[in-house]
Order: C-alpha cells, then structure tokens, then sequence
C-alpha cells in the first residue's frame, strides 16, 4: 500500500517558487509528525521542515523564511510551498511520516517516493 504520495515537482529558475503536495493513506496522516526531506546528489538527506499534530512546525535554517509546510486535514494532504528558491535547493524531495515527536530520519515510518526540484541560475 502506497502511504504517501508527493507531487509538484519540476524546473524552475532561481527566485521562483514551487508548491509540493503529499497526498497521505489514513494511517500516515494520523501519525504524530509529518515532514518534508530533501537529499541531493552526493550529499546527505536533510529534513527541510516538520509539522506536528499539534501544528506546530520546525523548519531548517537554511530555509527559514522561505519555505512553509502546512497541512489540509479534509484533504489528508502536506503541503511545502517553496519561495525564492535558488540552486542550492536543488533535490530530491520526500515526504514522511512518524509516529513519535521525533521525525528524524532513523525514526521515520513512512516514507513517500519524492519529486525532484530543479532550480536553474
């Protein structure tokens, strides 16, 4: 059973902006926390932004400012909308989901297939 499923990638140019939807199964939207990670080309998976049961949301500093998750609870549905994008947020972008506070990589349950982002100087 697929638990989680992203899309809204694509290409962009640097100062733009892309929106990535993670349509969720039941039993990972109900889990505790919910995330965005991105992992790119010979380097190491990096959690982006987390949202939490409770809506309260984390985010990494290197896109404080830029990127906001949120979440549609209708719809079972994450949301990551990415603004001033550049370069350096090129990646390979997953969701996922955990059933602890946690939501780090060795604790993650679930995880979605990922959609690549582009962003071209």
């Amino acid at each position: 059973q697929v638990h989680l499923a992203e899309s809204g990638g694509g290409s962009v140019q640097a100062g733009g902006s892309l929106r990535l939807s993670c349509t969720a199964s039941t039993y990972a939207y109900n889990t505790y926390c919910m995330a965005w990670f991105r992992q790119a080309p010979g380097k190491e998976r990096e959690r982006v932004a987390l949202i939490r049961r409770d809506g309260s949301t984390n985010y990494a500093d290197s896109v404080k400012g830029r990127f906001t998750v949120s979440k549609d609870n209708a719809k079972r549905t994450l949301f990551l909308q990415m603004n001033s994008l550049n370069p350096e947020d090129t990646a390979m972008y997953s969701c996922a989901a955990d059933v602890t506070a946690e939501c780090s990589e060795r604790s993650i349950l679930y995880w979605g297939q990922g959609t690549q982002v582009t962003v071209s100087s």
